[in-house]
C-alpha cells in the first residue's frame, strides 16, 4: 500500500473511533439525563408526600383535641345526672316521709 491509501485509511478508522466515542458519550449525557429527571421526580414525590403527612397529621391533632372535647362534655353531663339522681332520690325519700306516695 502506499502512503496516500494508508492515510484514507487511517482518516476512516479515527472518523469510525471519534464517531464511536460520540455516540459512547452522547448514551452516557442520556442516561445521566434520564437519572436527574427520575431523581427530580422522585424528590418531587417525596415532597408531596411528606406536605401530605403534614396535613394529616394536623388533621388527626385537630381530631384528637374534638373527641376530648367531647369526652370532657361527656363527663360533665354524667356527674350532672348522677346529681339530679341524688337529688330525686332525697325529694322521693323527702315524700315518704313526709307520708306521701312513693314511686
Amino acid at each position: 500500500m502506499d502512503t496516500a491509501t494508508l492515510g484514507a485509511v487511517g482518516t476512516i478508522v479515527v472518523g469510525l473511533a471519534a464517531a464511536t466515542a460520540a455516540w459512547i458519550g452522547q448514551r452516557g449525557s442520556a442516561r445521566a439525563t434520564h437519572q436527574g429527571a427520575v431523581m427530580t421526580g422522585y424528590g418531587g414525590l417525596v415532597n408531596e408526600l411528606q406536605e401530605e403527612h403534614a396535613d394529616l397529621r394536623e388533621k388527626l391533632t385537630a381530631a384528637y383535641a374534638e373527641l376530648a372535647g367531647e369526652r370532657a362534655d361527656k363527663a360533665a353531663l354524667q356527674t350532672q345526672i348522677a346529681t339530679l339522681q341524688a337529688e330525686i332520690a332525697e325529694r322521693d325519700r323527702r315524700i315518704a316521709d313526709l307520708g306521701g306516695p312513693t314511686p
